[in-house]
């Protein structure tokens, strides 16, 4: 079994059913979506192994969720941030739960991006007011005929900062979240 370090490195799918096509089905899915899948014959095999790793994704059998609501409520608050897919493998073919689990992992994906730029835009907002703040305080602090001169230099250098700031901030927003874009200028 793979541990969570290696676990947040390669994204990993838990296959959760009891039928007699599992491991069949298992293999569909990683050959349909690249990730490494682990099958669980029970719901409390399944817990177990959310408890000990990290999945990008859990694909429930249907049949075990009508079949022990209360056992698969338990795992439920186990997934984490695994994306749930439920299949019905009593109907669907090997070929159409690969593709209800790639569907699934692309909609987590849009939502987790979604949320990041919510986020990055809510907090640029934040940090945006008070580099406003900061520059207009230190702009009015400048005007001040009493300052001594070394006052006067330290509050010139706060003020570059403060414009560096905003600046390395602005390019982050545009890059709407990029990660990589923010970490070049820190």
């Amino acid at each position: 079994m793979i541990g969570k370090e290696l676990a947040c490195v390669l994204p990993m799918i838990l296959l959760v059913t009891a039928s007699d096509r599992g491991a069949e089905c298992g293999q569909a899915i990683e050959t349909g979506t690249g990730q490494q899948t682990i099958l669980a014959g029970t719901l409390l095999r399944a817990t177990t192994l959310l408890r000990e790793s990290s999945f990008s994704a859990v694909v429930l059998d249907q049949h075990l969720l009508e079949k022990e609501p209360h056992e698969t409520e338990v795992m439920l608050q186990h997934l984490d941030t695994a994306i749930l897919a439920q299949v019905n493998f009593a109907i669907q073919g090997k070929e159409r739960a690969v593709r209800e689990v790639r569907s699934a992992i692309e909609r987590g994906h849009q939502a987790e991006t979604a949320a990041r730029r919510a986020s990055a835009n809510r907090l640029y907002g934040e940090i945006n007011g008070t580099l406003t703040a900061l520059v207009l305080t230190v702009d009015l602090a400048l005007e001040c005929p009493a300052l001594q001169p070394g006052a006067t230099e330290k509050l010139k250098s706060v003020n570059v900062l403060v414009k560096q700031l905003r600046s390395q901030l602005e390019t982050c927003s545009r890059h709407e979240g990029s990660e990589s874009a923010c970490a070049l200028h820190t």
